[in-house]
Parts: structure tokens; sequence; C-alpha cells
């Protein structure tokens, strides 16, 4: 790694000594990363981001989204706010009701002055074959068709843990975001949900938040897994309050992440130099935001990351965690500077699909942070 040219990633932290908005700030970062060279004029350009579920609050607010919305207008491109539709059986499974639930979470024409395009239809199924080489697991994945039609994107990531991969970023945001809901499907089918009777209270929370209705509560008042329905999406893990479903693996936590990695290939496929990231790295909870709630950060909130670089980014941001000290009160409570914070709280090694990433030529792990504040 120590000849590989490392990856600029901007970073402007929250504090700011000369009072600016951390607004314009996150814009300057997107300026300083390349903006300007990846969107050309009357480009259609894809902002994707996660419009959060009911309840949710820990995904990028609509001020800053106004202001990435802004910054491609200025460069000449023509803006579209994007997300597939969910595999689990929240407010984001069908674009009718994504688009509600985005709208009431603060996503509108009025509110960010862009449109709003759910990247793979009204179903879920329109969605474009792309090839893509060098992984394990796919010769090609499908990616929902208005993310694959855009001249040009920019990933708007919101940093956190994640039940199943360890880590949610840029990476995951691309691949497990724009794949279609049958992609999605195809990206879970490594893991399965294995029941702790003796933690089980028979809350229902497990069988309501299953999509396919594969768990029961059986008589014995405890919930039961019926793994020939199960396709393991893994939102029961996060669903129990009481720690009683654990993750297994068909083969080993890594399938999931690498995976997604072969998704984000086929995501910013003839984009080269069209795609730019910018994730910010504050509410960190340890859960997605796909859940109708946001536990406690783990750590104090950070800044915001910008790259042209998917690697880099996360890498960047995994690190700044990292280094950070676990808040009381919280699932970071005693993790000190240093302790990887995410690995921990999760179970899961989340760096894993950074170096397929890296392996696959998507990027680089080896990075320059250059402090903006």
């Amino acid at each position: 790694m120590s000849d590989t040219p490392k990856a600029e990633v901007w970073f402007a932290p929250v504090r700011s000594p000369g009072k600016k908005s951390l607004v314009k700030r996150s814009g300057d970062l997107l300026a300083r990363a390349g903006l300007s060279s990846a969107v050309g004029p009357d480009d259609l350009v894809a902002v994707k981001l996660h419009f959060g579920e009911e309840g949710n609050t820990g995904f990028v607010q609509p001020i800053y989204i106004r202001e990435v919305v802004a910054r491609v207008k200025a460069a000449g491109g023509k803006p579209f706010l994007t997300d597939a539709n969910t595999l689990y059986r929240g407010q984001r499974a069908n674009s009718v009701d994504h688009l509600a639930c985005a709208i009431h979470n603060g996503f509108s024409y009025a509110t960010v002055e862009a449109p709003l395009i759910i990247a793979d239809g009204l179903d879920g199924r329109e969605a474009c074959e792309v090839a893509v080489e060098g992984g394990k697991h796919f010769e090609s994945v499908r990616i929902g068709s208005a993310a694959v039609h855009a001249d040009a994107m920019v990933v708007v990531s919101h940093v956190k843990g994640h039940e199943a991969t360890g880590f949610g970023g840029a990476i995951k945001n691309v691949g497990m975001g724009l794949g279609c809901r049958s992609a999605k499907q195809r990206m879970h089918a490594d893991f399965r949900p294995e029941v702790a009777a003796e933690k089980c209270t028979a809350c229902n929370r497990c069988v309501k938040w299953c999509p396919v209705d594969a768990i029961v509560i059986g008589p014995d008042r405890v919930a039961v897994v019926d793994y020939e329905l199960c396709y393991g999406c893994g939102e029961c893990v996060a669903a129990c309050p009481f720690g009683a479903i654990a993750t297994q693996w068909k083969t080993t936590p890594e399938a999931i992440q690498e995976k997604i990695v072969e998704h984000v290939a086929g995501a910013v496929a003839g984009k080269e130099g069209k795609v730019v990231y910018l994730s910010f790295v504050t509410d960190i909870s340890p859960d997605c935001d796909c859940w109708s709630f946001s536990d406690a950060a783990v750590v104090p909130d950070i800044g915001v990351l910008a790259s042209t670089d998917p690697v880099a980014i996360d890498q960047a941001a995994y690190d700044l965690v990292v280094a950070a000290p676990g808040l009381e009160g919280t699932r970071g409570e005693g993790l000190g500077e240093g302790v990887d914070t995410f690995r921990r709280i999760t179970g899961v090694d989340g760096t894993h699909a950074m170096a397929y990433a890296e392996s696959m030529g998507l990027g680089t792990r080896a990075y320059e942070l250059k402090r903006v504040d």
C-alpha cells in the first residue's frame, strides 16, 4: 500500500473557529473534491442519499441536501434526489410510500429545489443489468435504472454502524442503496438469524418487521424462524430490543460486504471521473437509518468528508470514529480512543468491504486527510 498514491479526502470538522456554517462548508468540500470537473453542462446528476425511515432522525438533513443541489446547479448540472426501494416492510418498499416518507422527513422540491425520483421505479423492478468484472460472486448486477442512466452522481452518506455489515458509509450507500429489490435479496442471501430462546420475550417486533412472514411466535412463546422462507435480510436482528436474535452466516460475514462492493462496481460503471462522495460523520448511530428510531450516537460528532474515492472516504471516516472516545450512556460507553468502535458494537469487521473494493480497483485505502476549518 506504501507505493499507492494517496487519495485526497477533504475534512471539515464540526468545530468552526471562524464560525462558518457547516452547511456552506459542506458545499465547499464538494468544490474542493472536484465537483465542477465531475459535472458537465446539462448533466443529469443523481444525488444518492437515504431519505430515512419515518421516526428515524439520523439521516442527512434536507438543509445540507439543498446546498448539494445548489452546488450541482452552479456546476451546470440538473440534479435529482434518488434512492432505490427497500427489501423490508418499512415505509420505502415501493415508490409511492417511499416518496411519501421522503416528503414526511422534509425532502421535497420546496425544501431542496430538486425533484425526487426513486431509482428502481414503482415496485422495485425498473433496473438495468450491469456487467462487473473481477469479483467473486456476480458477473452482472441489477442497479436502479435512474441511477444507471444519470450522467454523474453525488453520493451523500451518513456514517453509522450496521447490524449485518458492521459499518455503513459510502460503499454501502451506493452498493446496497442503488441495488434494486431483487439485487438486495441477492446481497443478503448469506445471512441467517438465530433465536436465543432464553432471551426472547415474544414481543412480536421481529414478526412485524419480517418482509416475508418467515417468523412466528411459537406455542412456547419463543420466536421461530422458517428458513425455507427466510432470505436473510437481517431486519429481525436490529428489530429485537433484547438481543435475542443473533447474526449467523451460511458462509462468512464478509460475503455480504463483497456482494455490496460488486454492486458498487455496477453502480459507478461508465461514470469514471463523474462521481463525488460527501460523508457526514455526525450522529454516529450504532444501527442503520432504515429503522423507525435512532439510537444514541456512540461517539461525539466529528465532521464532514468529501472525496472522489469511495474507499478512501470510508477508511477515513472509520479511522476518525475509532480515534474518538465513546460517549457515556450509549453503546459506545467504555470504548476508549483507538478501540474499533464499530466492531466492538456489532461484532463484524466492517473494513473488509474497503479491502475488497480496493482489490477490485474501486479506490485505495491510502489517503491524505486535508482539513478545512
